[in-house]
């Protein structure tokens, strides 16, 4: 039997990978979209917010995608990062649709605002200030959390390993040296 809607039978990240799902406070609900590595999980931007924070941080001071993603994952204390696959596509879209300028900086892009950018974002002020409110608050909560630098180290490590291999191919000598940092690393934590 067909599901009238056959998108129901997977995981909200599966189906929407713009929108992430995210820890939600002691009295929040969300009895649909459950599961996952963080406990009980709903979404946390709805379609379209990424895009409102990216342009909020970007309004702030020019950002590289890298920032951005920095950025994100301090303001919510560690708990969330948008990964690289998000972030980038969403860069691209604002600059496409004028609301951001790219600059080449070396080997990447900053990114600043445009005047059409900076007009989006105030007539969206309302949706914007909650956004970030959230985050904040978000960020507060798992700050509280006795793991929360634990989780950032380890995130921290993710992302930058996926950088590096998205920039393409280790020489043996690169990938001797990464492995080495990764062992050391390891023996570090045991001992502690």
């Amino acid at each position: 039997m067909r599901h009238k809607h056959s998108h129901s039978r997977f995981p909200r990240s599966e189906c929407h990978p713009d929108r992430p799902r995210f820890a939600h406070g002691p009295h929040e609900h969300d009895d649909h979209h459950r599961g996952g590595r963080q406990g009980r999980l709903g979404r946390f931007f709805a379609h379209g917010d990424l895009r409102l924070v990216i342009l909020a941080l970007i309004a702030e001071k020019p950002r590289h995608g890298y920032d951005i993603i920095k950025a994100i994952e301090e303001r919510v204390g560690g708990a969330y990062s948008p990964s690289p696959g998000v972030v980038y596509p969403t860069l691209t879209l604002l600059e496409e649709i004028g609301h951001v300028r790219a600059d080449v900086d070396g080997a990447k892009k900053l990114h600043s605002i445009t005047t059409e950018g900076a007009a989006f974002l105030d007539a969206n002020r309302p949706a914007v200030n909650a956004l970030l409110a959230r985050i904040v608050e978000a960020g507060q909560a798992r700050a509280s959390a006795e793991a929360a630098p634990v989780l950032r180290g380890m995130e921290n490590l993710k992302l930058a390993l996926r950088l590096r291999v998205s920039r393409g191919p280790l020489s043996d000598e690169q990938i001797r040296h990464i492995a080495a940092a990764l062992d050391a690393a390891a023996i570090a934590i045991e001992q502690s």
